[in-house]
């Protein structure tokens, strides 16, 4: 797990899109941050922990791309 240091003003959208590229992650990220789950806007120097989050790739086709 590695851990992120806020800059103040960061919300929890922010440090997701900073950390995994996109904002959906950020329920996560307060899920292994409980103590700060009620923060929306950070002041700085926070360290956060943020974990390892592996999205899985299908092979599948949509099925108007099915044969």
């Amino acid at each position: 797990m590695a851990l992120y240091k806020t800059i103040s003003g960061d919300t929890w959208d922010l440090i997701s899109f900073k950390c995994y590229g996109k904002e959906k992650h950020s329920n996560k990220l307060m899920q292994v941050n409980p103590n700060y789950i009620n923060t929306v806007i950070f002041s700085g120097d926070i360290e956060l922990n943020i974990p390892k989050i592996e999205e899985s790739v299908s092979n599948e086709l949509p099925p108007w791309k099915k044969v």
